[in-house]
């Protein structure tokens, strides 16, 4: 799976869309914007930063929103590593990450070197703030086997009339039972099932306004045992 690259066409020359699932990577509109609202604010973000932090995403895509958490990372002041492990099975290449993410020019700024490391194939990118790994291959194999706990989800599929995959209960059941207690989740979409199977896997979900255009999104909380 790991060799099954993005397929992709570019709108309006830095915007990418997947040819296999007809869908682009981030808005239209604003990509950074829906990301700093949907899955930082979403998982209110920078404000539970700590020593330690963890997120975990379905769909690395084009990087954006690791780099949009790190750069909030900064912001914050925070000094120890972000971790941050993604689940990723159609990869793009880096040179049309760095592309795509040109677009952003305070993304641009810092993604530099995590292409660099991203560009032997690996996934994995160490530096003095971060700690990230991009897991390749299909989530509904590789989550269940991963060993990690996350603090925050990042669910960026693709639309789950496009990527149904990506979004089906028994998925949405590892998401929860590999979430901390008092974790949380977000995601762009409202869909029903996709709320059903978060609810079914732990979340406490909750229905909110949307980014833009969208009228609505999703963000989830697994109960603390404190």
């Amino acid at each position: 799976m790991k060799n099954q690259q993005a397929d992709l066409e570019w709108r309006d020359g830095n915007i990418p869309v997947s040819q296999r699932f007809d869908d682009p990577y981030f808005s239209l509109e604003d990509g950074l914007a829906e990301t700093r609202y949907v899955f930082l604010e979403g998982n209110d973000l920078p404000a539970r930063f700590r020593d330690g932090f963890h997120i975990a995403e379905l769909g690395f895509g084009t990087g954006l929103n690791l780099c949009a958490a790190l750069l909030a990372w900064r912001d914050a002041g925070m000094t120890k590593p972000l971790r941050f492990t993604s689940f990723e099975a159609f990869p793009m290449t880096t040179d049309a990450m760095e592309r795509a993410l040109a677009a952003f020019p305070d993304v641009a700024q810092i993604a530099q070197p995590l292409l660099e490391q991203l560009a032997d194939g690996n996934g994995t990118i160490d530096l003095p703030d971060l700690r990230a790994e991009i897991i390749y291959g299909d989530a509904r194999e590789t989550l269940p086997n991963w060993d990690g706990r996350a603090d925050a989800w990042f669910l960026d599929g693709f639309s789950p009339a496009k990527n149904p995959e990506l979004w089906e209960p028994q998925l949405m059941k590892a998401v929860g039972a590999h979430t901390a207690a008092g974790g949380t989740c977000a995601t762009y979409t409202a869909a029903g099932f996709v709320r059903a199977g978060l609810s079914d896997g732990g979340f406490s979900v909750k229905r909110i306004s949307g980014f833009g255009r969208k009228r609505h999104m999703t963000i989830g909380t697994i109960e603390s045992t404190e």
